[in-house]
């Protein structure tokens, strides 16, 4: 066992000499211990023959510290036996507890055997239980397989039952007139529906008696259930608040759901639109009269009929009155039909579809679509015809008794106003816009036999005309009229985009045949008066319609072009006057063909009787006595024109004209003493002696130079025509 152990390092061991005696250096200290026996020697061998690379004695070293022994000889000698004892001890206790293991084992081993001993019992005791049990447990197996095939049969019949087959309460919610309409009432409809359309998979089978027994059935449901929505909802429209904004949810449901029966749903309507036609006639009457149609007197109502003496305001208390009531019928409405629009269109379009009829009849000539806003105006429409009837009968009485001609053109633009307004409310097509466009036309009627009348009666007044030429009475009243007539007109609603084409037939009617009987006098009047008259009445009617150019510039025009016209003819006039006052109608007269650049007209001029000296001097002198008061005299033969400005522009162009006439005469008279001057002095020249001048201030005593008998310029005569 020692010799087992770790050896020390002051005593190493045999296996350490052994290797060491196996190295040179070994073989070197044995041959040194063979030569010498020195202890010393021997010891200093050892300790250079260590390795100390060695792991295990570097760890001998490591114990060593760890024990703390002190390098000593006796502490030398006594480690070897330290360590040998502690490796016996060691293998003592590795001795004891493998003793334990194998008795450990052997406990095992016995547990084990019992345990195969009690498996093989248990197992034969198991096969003969199966043995005997097998046949019972077969037919249990067969028993729940039953079972669980007949759970699942119950299962798709309850779900068969509860989705295809209506309970007795179910059926007696829709069918009972006793159980109310509520939300209870629209889910067993609702089921009812999915029912009847889910039958259609059912017959898809090859045995469709099921199928055709339950669509049955539920058709035969679903057709009382209708039926008793539909009395209901006809109970509900008899008390219906259309004034509350929030309508009953079950009513509007109650529509929505029943428009899957068009006629059910058209008669509710039908029902309904009768039921407001009665309440909204005798609102309206309580609100003309003050008593209901039962006689009981309201106080709390002004009645309407108390201003009838003011027409205008009468026939527009009933017209906004109307207004009122079919815009808040259509607010009312529109909850019914906007909000739930599309559903109703959709059941609409479904029950066509379902309708025996429906599916018969052509495609081509199957009703419209459902358009939501046009079944809302078309329903509030019915609702308002009952009081559009009374409102027509009240507005025709007034209008047939009416004799005030702007008092009826008055009404047909208030009713004009009222169509236009109609017409964006409820549409085109419907009853009350009718009979505001046949009222309006109504009124227009009365008030052209009104204006035709009163031109009947002033046939008269046409004959005579006013001395001072100015527009007569009749224009003038005609005027004012027609100037009411235009501040109506515009402040009106005109619904086309041409007021003035739309004005046209007013203008024909109120005005043109004023203008007629003026243009008629004038023919019995000599000119210029005929023409300063008619001036007069052009200007005063121009006057009348210039704040009215948006619908009147056509008009305007017209008349600025007669006034010019007419002022062409008054500037001819004046040119006259000046010609003929002047004295110089017959030396104008005599050469205005003739031109002052041609040689040939100038020597004509001599020759003309007008320019004879004694003609051309009572010319002159005619024209000095004329011009000092020709503006004056000529201003007189206009002094009735209306317009200063017109009258003075007149006579300025005509002094114009004349003052250019006169021109062209100095001109001629200019060219004609130069050419005569030349001739005489060639003929001078021919004979080497004679007179010094052609007309003789000297010498041949010839008659004296044209300018000499007529001096006055051009200059001259427009600054005294000026």
């Amino acid at each position: 066992m020692a010799s087992d152990g770790p050896s020390s390092p002051g005593l190493p061991g045999r296996d350490d000499l052994s290797i060491r005696s196996s190295s040179p250096l070994g073989t070197s200290t044995a041959a040194l211990v063979g030569r010498s026996s020195n202890p010393l020697s021997y010891k200093v061998t050892s300790v250079l023959s260590t390795s100390y690379a060695d792991a295990e004695f570097r760890e001998s070293l490591a114990l060593l510290d760890e024990r703390g022994i002190t390098n000593s000889p006796e502490a030398r000698r006594q480690l070897r036996l330290d360590v040998q004892k502690e490796v016996i001890d060691s293998n003592g206790k590795i001795i004891s507890e493998f003793g334990r293991v194998a008795d450990q084992l052997r406990r095992i081993g016995t547990t084990i055997e019992k345990l195969n001993k009690s498996y093989q019992e248990m197992r034969t005791h198991v096969i003969t239980a199966h043995g005997s049990t097998s046949t019972m447990l077969e037919e249990a197996s067969s028993l729940m397989t039953q079972r669980q095939n007949i759970e699942t049969k119950q299962q798709v019949l309850k779900a068969f039952r509860e989705h295809f087959v209506l309970s007795d309460d179910e059926v007696a919610s829709l069918t009972i007139s006793a159980e109310p309409v509520d939300d209870r009432f629209f889910a067993v409809l609702s089921k009812a529906k999915r029912i009847r359309k889910d039958c259609e998979f059912l017959l898809g089978f090859e045995s469709q008696t099921l199928g055709l027994e339950i669509m049955d059935q539920t058709s035969k449901y679903l057709n009382q259930a209708f039926q008793k929505l539909y009395r209901w909802v006809q109970k509900e429209f008899k008390t219906l608040n259309l004034e509350n904004p929030q309508i009953n949810s079950s009513v509007r449901r109650a529509i929505r759901v029943l428009a899957e029966r068009p006629s059910l749903f058209q008669n509710c309507l039908d029902y309904f639109a009768e039921a407001r036609e009665h309440i909204l006639s005798d609102a309206f009457y309580l609100a003309l009269t003050g008593t209901s149609a039962s006689g009981a007197k309201d106080n709390s109502v002004k009645p309407i009929e108390l201003v009838a003496h003011d027409t205008l305001r009468y026939i527009g208390d009933m017209l906004a009155w109307t207004h009122s009531a079919a815009v808040s019928e259509r607010e009312a409405l529109e909850i019914l039909f906007i909000s739930d629009g599309n559903e109703i269109a959709k059941g609409i379009q479904e029950g066509r579809e379902n309708e025996l009829w429906g599916l018969m009849a052509d495609e081509s000539d199957g009703p419209a679509e459902f358009d939501a806003v046009k079944a809302l105006n078309d329903l509030v429409d019915r609702d308002v015809s009952g009081a559009a009837r009374i409102l027509r009968q009240r507005v025709e009485q007034v209008i047939q008794t009416n004799e005030e001609t702007i008092l009826a053109y008055k009404l047909a633009n208030l009713l004009g106003f009222y169509r236009v307004t109609f017409s964006k409310l409820l549409g085109e097509d419907s009853v009350l816009l009718q009979a505001m466009t046949n009222l309006e036309s109504e009124a227009l009627r009365q008030f052209r036999s009104l204006m035709r009348d009163h031109i009947i009666t002033l046939e008269g007044e046409f004959q005579h005309t006013p001395s001072d030429l100015g527009p007569p009475d009749f224009l003038q009243d005609a005027l004012k009229q027609l100037n009411a007539i235009m501040k109506t007109y515009e402040t009106s609603l005109s619904s086309g985009g041409d007021r003035e084409a739309d004005f046209e037939p007013i203008l024909a009617e109120s005005f043109d045949p004023f203008m007629s009987g003026c243009e008629n006098m004038s023919r019995n009047i000599s000119p210029p008066s005929n023409s300063i008259f008619l001036v007069n009445c052009l200007l005063a009617a121009k006057s009348a319609l210039n704040p009215f150019l948006d619908f009147t510039r056509t008009r305007v025009d017209r008349l600025a072009s007669a006034i010019d016209d007419h002022a062409s003819k008054l500037v001819e006039s004046q040119y006259a006057f000046f010609r003929t006052e002047s004295a110089l109608e017959p030396l104008l007269t005599a050469l205005a063909p003739l031109s002052d650049t041609k040689e040939e007209d100038v020597a004509q001029v001599t020759s003309l009787d007008a320019l004879r000296p004694e003609a051309l001097a009572q010319a002159s002198q005619g024209l000095d006595d004329f011009l000092p008061s020709a503006v004056m005299d000529a201003m007189e033969n206009v002094k009735h024109l209306q317009d200063a400005k017109l009258a003075r522009e007149i006579t300025e162009e005509a002094a114009d004209k004349f003052c250019v006439d006169f021109e062209h005469v100095e001109e001629l008279l200019i060219a004609a003493d130069e050419l005569a001057e030349e001739e005489e002095l060639e003929r001078k020249g021919g004979h080497g002696h004679g007179h010094v001048g052609a007309r003789g201030e000297e010498g041949g005593g010839g008659p004296p130079s044209l300018r000499a008998l007529f001096p006055r310029t051009t200059g001259e005569i427009r600054v005294l025509l000026s």
